[in-house]
């Protein structure tokens, strides 16, 4: 790992070459540089949680004036309870896992995608855990961390660097790029960087797709919904709705729009309303919902209650406000046509990120997940559980809306893309088809 304020072309093309190397390296000297990041980390744990104080120090005042999001705020800060033994927990759950197979001959082999742009804001973390995914699949990359993170991105960087010093990884594999304003001139080298992960605001995601032609995996909004039908549990539904949108309100993952059948308000909606309105949650209700809750909650809890507007199912809130729907079909009309209008709501309206419905029935779970457009489609659970760690993946690059190879949280598969191998014996093309030609023939092969 380096530490770079070289031109952002001479990153870029020395990840290029890195990158070549790293791929063909074995799955024993990636595993050992895993190993040695770790325990870097770990050692440095003290300097590191220290410099991360300043930039959650720095960020405070920023965000206390106003030119800082209390969003960012919150990802920032590596001291927050849990958040440090994740990152480093996640290493070595990427260490755990099986290699990519880069030598299976078939119709296909895997191999790394290449070379990695990561441009992220906040979230100190996130060096690591790239740093772990990237090795571990094969791939170099450059990683541009934002203003606000500067002092954590330094001291978790040194610790990093010390640890792959003594490894096989190629020391421009991974790059840190200290340069500022190098990051219009990065999405520039498409010669040399063959895909783009921003991870951040909508702004950094939109201003990356707009201004680059390397392909770019990310989401622009994290707007989730969860819709409860009539015959949910409502057991089940308070603490699932609780941990959607309390567990980390600032999270892609948090849920922003809930959505209840006009049958199930009663029965589900004052205990969910009562739970998130005594934890500090804002709830903004359409007529329906909140004529229902003013008479079944106290009046001081009642009085709480908001009115929505309609661009408050378009928006992402990342914080404690939770926007509230009736779907109300017709009279005496099917469960299938209540479920068509929840399908049609989301969408019209979700960022295509992960959505949930609350059911007993089998069937419209299943209709429900096959009929939702989004990257995660989940029933009776959290919508939090759309998360690479949860996943299985050791830990994620991020979440992909694209439909692209790689959707949802995106671990070490997604890292990875395909080459075609032929092994021949001297065949032309020439030698096949028209008259008394060679003929073809498609067989499965097995593949031992």
């Amino acid at each position: 790992m380096s530490l770079t304020d070289s031109s952002p072309e001479q990153i870029a093309k020395a990840a290029s070459v890195a990158s070549r190397s790293l791929a063909i390296l074995p799955a024993s000297d990636r595993n050992d540089a895993l190993t040695a990041i770790h325990q870097s980390l770990s050692q440095a744990k003290e300097a590191i949680l220290a410099a991360n104080a300043e930039d959650v120090e720095l960020a405070s005042k920023a965000a206390a004036d106003g030119q800082l999001s209390q969003s960012v705020l919150k990802r920032l800060d590596l001291g927050r309870p849990g958040k440090w033994d994740d990152m480093l927990q996640s290493i070595l759950d990427v260490r755990q896992l099986d290699d990519p197979d880069h030598d299976l001959v078939r119709e296909r082999i895997t191999c790394p995608i290449g070379v990695l742009l990561i441009i992220f804001e906040a979230r100190p973390e996130v060096i690591a855990n790239i740093t772990a995914l990237a090795i571990k699949s094969g791939n170099a990359a450059i990683l541009k961390g934002g203003k606000e993170s500067t002092a954590s991105f330094l001291a978790i960087s040194a610790a990093i660097s010390s640890a792959l010093t003594a490894s096989a990884v190629p020391n421009a594999a991974i790059q840190l790029v200290t340069t500022r304003d190098a990051i219009a001139s990065l999405l520039d080298c498409d010669k040399y960087i063959d895909l783009v992960i921003p991870r951040g605001s909508n702004e950094l995601v939109r201003y990356t797709k707009e201004h680059t032609r390397i392909p770019v995996l990310g989401h622009a909004d994290g707007l989730c919904t969860i819709y409860i039908h009539p015959d949910a549990d409502p057991h089940m539904s308070v603490p699932i709705v609780i941990d959607s949108k309390l567990g980390y309100p600032a999270a892609c993952n948090s849920v922003e729009t809930l959505l209840v059948h006009q049958e199930a308000l009663e029965a589900h909606l004052p205990a969910i309303a009562s739970a998130l309105l005594e934890k500090g949650c804002s709830l903004r209700c359409d007529s329906p919902s909140k004529a229902m809750l003013s008479t079944a909650l106290p009046a001081e809890k009642a009085a709480l209650l908001q009115d929505a507007v309609e661009e408050d199912y378009d928006t992402e809130f990342l914080s404690p406000i939770l926007a509230v729907k009736t779907v109300t079909p017709p009279a005496d009309s099917s469960d299938e046509v209540a479920l068509t209008l929840a399908i049609a709501h989301i969408n019209a309206h979700s960022s295509h990120h992960t959505d949930v419905i609350l059911t007993s029935s089998s069937s419209l779970a299943k209709r429900f997940q096959a009929s939702v457009d989004s990257a995660c489609v989940f029933s009776n659970t959290s919508t939090r559980m759309a998360d690479g760690m949860r996943f299985g993946f050791g830990t994620e690059v991020g979440i992909s809306t694209n439909k692209i190879h790689a959707r949802g949280p995106v671990g070490l598969d997604g890292l990875c893309i395909y080459k075609n191998v032929v092994s021949g014996t001297g065949q032309v093309a020439g030698d096949y088809g028209g008259a008394g030609g060679k003929q073809w023939r498609h067989e499965m092969l097995p593949l031992d």
